[in-house]
């Protein structure tokens, strides 16, 4: 799971987390609000070791200048940005605010993960900016 220098791979965080995200559903389920997930997930992540922020503050940049914050539910591995939704349905609005946080906040790859389903939802999000190598 480690590459040179003892760095994770990016799809090894993001399968780490998502495992974490899945433990935290099969327990609860669906019908709790962000918050109660967000707080579970921070115990799961914690359990796998994952070195993350919660609620960090994110600049925002546009053309490389720095234009304003957002807060950003997780920050894993300092690499991967990990948006949360407890909603019945994700819908197309969900997925582009995620994809605007990945290119946002300059980061190569974002998790979009809802709680609100009946099953885990998840959509995986690459910034275009950086390699196509990150998709593989």
């Amino acid at each position: 799971m480690l590459t040179k220098g003892g760095l994770m791979k990016l799809d090894d965080i993001t399968y780490k987390i998502i495992g974490c995200a899945m433990k935290v559903h099969n327990q609860l389920g669906n019908g709790f609000q962000e918050v109660i997930y967000q707080r579970c997930l921070e115990i799961e992540m914690n359990r796998a070791k994952l070195q993350f922020g919660r609620e960090i503050d994110q600049d925002i940049y546009y053309d490389d200048i720095v234009v304003g914050t957002r807060r950003a539910d997780f920050v894993v591995q300092d690499k991967v940005i990990v948006e949360i939704k407890a909603v019945i349905n994700l819908e197309d609005v969900h997925l582009a605010q995620a994809k605007n946080y990945v290119v946002a906040y300059d980061f190569p790859v974002g998790l979009l993960i809802n709680f609100g389903s009946t099953s885990l939802d998840f959509k995986k999000i690459f910034n275009p900016k950086y390699n196509q190598d990150l998709q593989e």
